[in-house]
């Protein structure tokens, strides 16, 4: 009896030893030199403000650097099928979001990724609200004469955004096609340089993530008629709500998240997932996301197993919307 039990106490040593084994020596150290984050559009615009927000001190967390590299092109499809591609050893990351991971599926029948099947979700950052926003000088004082004067020029009338697939075409597609209209697009490389059209009085309108908006609107170079959200925003008090301005129907609500590519091991994704908890529960990080107009996501929506569940959701909520589009 005392054989078998010490028999039975090597064999389970020797089960602990092979688990320890089993995650490679490049996870159980990760990470040992510089990160990469490729966010998917020009720097400025509101992806990129809220990786370089969360990252600087993730790296804090991680004890490496996170380089932002902006890879622009096609609604930032460029730059995630470039994400997709890198190797899964946690070294090269993207800051994605609904237009990445979820229109881009009904608006790119020949997309060479697949947000579901090509990506391991680590942590949804947060949630950025859509405002209807027009140049300084465009007629409409509120947003029902906004909506009058825009179906009266839907063929004069243009509406900026990031390109195809990007969360200010996405969502503008939503209004328009609430409002019954189809505007001439005019794409950027980004919301960064389409919000410098826009205050330069180069464009009409835009749908845009509040981020990009917020000291724009203070300084009165463009309008906003209204936030698609049930509740107004705090950081911008006197911008009414759709729902309080007469367009109840335009709900629209982006969002950023972490992701790495598929394969990526489970250790170095719970290390990155951590790293990112922690950053969001930061004072100082949490403040200047909150000045922006971001919702910091709840714990339980900060988990990879959360992150997956929204990308599919959103993929559903998004392809009715967008498929007559393309």
């Amino acid at each position: 009896m005392m054989f078998i039990r010490s028999l039975a106490g090597a064999c389970l040593s020797a089960i602990v030893a092979l688990g320890a084994f089993a995650v490679p020596a490049s996870a159980q150290n990760y990470p040992t030199r510089t990160i990469t984050m490729i966010v998917p559009f020009a720097a400025g615009g509101p992806t990129d403000v809220i990786s370089r927000i969360v990252t600087a001190h993730m790296a804090q967390t991680l004890g490496q650097s996170i380089v932002i590299e902006n890879v622009v092109g096609a609604g930032g499809t460029t730059a995630t099928t470039r994400a997709a591609r890198a190797a899964n050893d946690g070294y090269t990351l993207i800051t994605g979001h609904m237009g990445t991971h979820a229109a881009s599926v009904p608006l790119y029948p020949k997309l060479a990724y697949h947000p579901e099947k090509d990506f391991e979700p680590v942590a949804l950052l947060a949630g950025t609200p859509i405002l209807i926003l027009a140049r300084k000088d465009f007629p409409s004082k509120d947003l029902k004469e906004f909506v009058t004067y825009v179906k009266a020029n839907a063929e004069k009338v243009n509406a900026a955004h990031a390109g195809i697939g990007s969360v200010s075409h996405a969502s503008c597609e939503l209004l328009n096609s609430i409002l019954g209209i189809k505007p001439v697009g005019v794409p950027f490389n980004g919301t960064g340089p389409a919000m410098n059209a826009l205050v330069a009085g180069q464009v009409d309108y835009m749908c845009d993530q509040i981020v990009n908006a917020v000291p724009q609107i203070n300084a009165g170079t463009i309008k906003a008629y209204a936030v698609a959200t049930p509740e107004r925003n705090p950081s911008l008090p006197n911008v009414p709500t759709t729902m309080e301005a007469g367009l109840p129907a335009f709900q629209a609500q982006a969002w950023n998240a972490i992701f790495a590519p598929k394969g990526t091991s489970p250790a170095i994704i719970a290390t990155l997932n951590a790293a990112a908890i922690k950053a969001l529960d930061d004072e100082n990080v949490r403040k200047r996301l909150l000045e922006l107009g971001s919702v910091i996501p709840a714990p339980a929506n900060r988990t990879p197993e959360a992150l997956a569940t929204l990308v599919k959701n959103e993929i559903a909520k998004w392809t009715p919307v967008l498929k007559p589009a393309t």
